[in-house]
């Protein structure tokens, strides 16, 4: 029997989204798969300058702790998570020399306010030679959003 495909799950922001859930769940119908979410170290202003191995893990292992059941519901087992570099392609690089990957999903924010698509992440992320689906947030706020301002 053939060993499940790992699929690498890269987010922040969007983790709980309802469009990376749906594409958990969309993949995992597809064939036996596990999956890892990898939340890079979300790093703010001054942080990423002075210490950006230290800034924005709280906000990381949020997103993370919020992400994983939801994550795991879709996907019908459990999904494991890690908090990455604050650098999201180096989170990548490192998630596949650790744990090894045969694709990646990639969640970002809608293409106007995204700093990983300004960084032209997904097509960074493609050269690393395995197969990439990008799913980008709608802009309709979530519950989160709107209760956060």
């Amino acid at each position: 029997m053939p060993e499940p495909k790992k699929v690498l799950v890269v987010a922040n922001r969007t983790a709980c989204g309802p469009g990376l859930v749906a594409a958990v769940r969309e993949r995992a119908a597809q064939g036996d798969a596990t999956f890892h979410l990898v939340v890079p170290a979300a790093a703010h202003g001054l942080h990423k300058v002075v210490d950006p191995e230290d800034s924005g893990k709280d906000e990381s292992q949020h997103a993370l702790d919020e992400a994983l059941p939801l994550l795991t519901e879709a996907a019908g087992r459990a999904v494991t998570g890690q908090i990455g570099d604050a650098e999201p392609l180096a989170a990548i690089q490192d998630a596949i020399h650790l744990r090894g990957a045969d694709e990646i999903i990639v969640s970002t924010l809608p293409r106007r306010v995204s700093k990983w698509l300004k960084l032209d992440l997904v097509s960074k992320a493609r050269g690393l030679g395995l197969p990439v689906t990008h799913v980008e947030a709608s802009d309709e706020p979530t519950a989160d959003a709107r209760a956060s301002g």
